[in-house]
């Protein structure tokens, strides 16, 4: 049996893959790497949650790119179609079609990670690592808070479903419905902070010395070079597209 992942290398892994992506350019590699996660996605049973996810966070995203670069391209030439000040062209089209494509690709491969991720056990992997515990427990409330907030919504629906409030209409009653479910949303949320801060001031969270966790991570020597070796080779990476991308010296 194949060593289990380590945190750590899972969060390096999508880092990189998300810096080596945005770093390229290009748009084939930036559809491989979406292609890849929505499969890794699919045999980790999370594809149901990470590309609905990822659809709610790049629809608006890619209308808006292609809407303000493919109509207001000031480098574009080849124009498609014109409507006054806007016009529509290859190149405006392009270059928001590549910009899209690498935002995918980087918001798949995040998805995948913080769906797939134990977070006891990174947080667990980050004490381990000398990793100050403030660091930690917001990476850690970051992985958490839409699945706690969509379990609060939940609860709130059917707590007021069985009020008689009926919300599964059509889409105006669903839009009426939407301040009664934020308002008991937004105080539970508050509710929930005030307690966690007290749950952790009364843990000494933020006490000085040293920390001591009952969960213990194995982090195999293969997984630390392959960290190391991931960090270089995004770190080469982003030089060489500053290198590429830096104006060449003109006659003096």
């Amino acid at each position: 049996m194949p060593p289990r992942l380590h945190p750590l290398t899972a969060l390096t892994a999508a880092a990189c893959t998300a810096v080596i992506t945005t770093a390229a350019a290009s748009w084939p590699l930036s559809l491989a790497v979406s292609l890849a996660a929505a499969v890794l996605a699919a045999r980790a049973g999370v594809a149901g949650r990470v590309l609905p996810a990822a659809a709610v966070i790049l629809a608006p995203l890619c209308v808006s790119l292609l809407v303000l670069h493919g109509l207001f391209f000031p480098e574009g030439h080849t124009i498609l179609a014109q409507w006054g000040p806007a016009r529509v062209t290859a190149e405006g089209l392009g270059f928001a079609l590549d910009l899209a494509s690498r935002t995918a690709a980087c918001v798949l491969v995040l998805l995948l990670f913080s769906f797939t991720v134990s977070v006891p056990d990174l947080v667990a992997a980050l004490a381990a690592k000398r990793v100050p515990p403030q660091f930690g427990f917001v990476l850690a409330s970051t992985l958490t808070l839409v699945p706690a907030i969509a379990a609060r919504l939940d609860r709130i629906r059917q707590a007021q479903e069985a009020r008689g409030l009926v919300l599964r209409g059509g889409l105006l009653s669903r839009l009426g419905a939407v301040r009664l479910q934020m308002v008991p949303l937004v105080l539970g949320l508050i509710e929930d902070a005030g307690s966690r801060a007290q749950a952790l001031d009364a843990r000494g969270f933020g006490s000085p010395g040293p920390r001591t966790s009952y969960r213990d991570v194995d982090d195999p020597p293969a997984q630390r070079r392959f960290r190391a070796a991931a960090l270089l080779l995004a770190a080469c990476a982003v030089a060489l597209r500053l290198a590429l991308s830096w104006p060449a010296a003109g006659p003096s």
